[in-house]
């Protein structure tokens, strides 16, 4: 077993659970998971619904508590933190990227990226340089003014991963990332998620379909709570 906090290991759940009560009855979301991902790789998770999937990467990403195990993110056990510290460590470690964009529609491209920068302390200068130079990596120099009721889905997608990369994390979290795209656009952004995969950014997606799983390195297949399968 890799050990938590070692070279290679940016997340480690060791016996995870989450139990949800429901009645008299209770729900294990997970029951007893044991994954190692390492840095620099790429996983689809994958499973029917109810598999825990989605629970899991909301574990993954501080949204939600263990019932029971450990989790370590870079090396830091973080199973007990408190709702502060969960916050510290989404903005320090954990960039996300959502289904719905989940974009702020008052704010233009440039506000929308910078966002994770206004709770990290960045200066309004260092921000919006920051915002300037991811605008660019993911094709939006142009559009930094416009508003996302002013962009097209892949457009919005592609502000969503620009400021998932604000705060320059560790991880990137993607939950259905094409789920509201075509396929041609889908493409392009999954695309720019193995050109970040390449360049050295963890990358760990929820997906239900096998061809959009297949563009990452590995792929995780759960069901009832459980790991059923790794492939790659």
């Amino acid at each position: 077993m890799i050990q938590p906090g070692g070279n290679n290991s940016v997340i480690r759940l060791e016996e995870v659970w989450k139990i949800y009560p429901m009645g008299h009855q209770e729900v294990h979301a997970l029951a007893g998971v044991d994954m190692d991902f390492r840095r620099g790789d790429f996983w689809a998770i994958m499973g029917p619904s109810g598999s825990g999937k989605s629970t899991m990467l909301n574990i993954l990403g501080c949204l939600d508590r263990v019932s029971k195990g450990r989790y370590y993110i870079e090396g830091k056990e973080i199973s007990q933190f408190n709702d502060d510290d969960l916050s510290e460590i989404r903005l320090r470690y954990l960039g996300f990227i959502f289904q719905s964009f989940n974009l702020i529609p008052q704010l233009s491209v440039q506000r929308n990226i910078e966002l994770p920068l206004y709770y990290l302390g960045w200066s309004p200068q260092q921000s919006a340089e920051r915002a300037m130079e991811l605008a660019g990596k993911v094709g939006l120099s142009e559009r930094l003014d416009h508003k996302p009721t002013e962009l097209s889905g892949g457009q919005m997608q592609r502000v969503a991963i620009a400021r998932a990369l604000s705060n320059d994390p560790s991880i990137l979290l993607a939950d259905e990332p094409t789920g509201n795209l075509d396929t041609a656009t889908g493409e392009q952004i999954l695309d720019l998620l193995c050109e970040l995969n390449q360049a050295g950014k963890t990358i760990i997606m929820v997906t239900h379909e096998a061809d959009i799983a297949k563009r990452a390195k590995k792929r995780l297949h759960m069901r009832d709570g459980r790991v059923e399968a790794i492939e790659g």
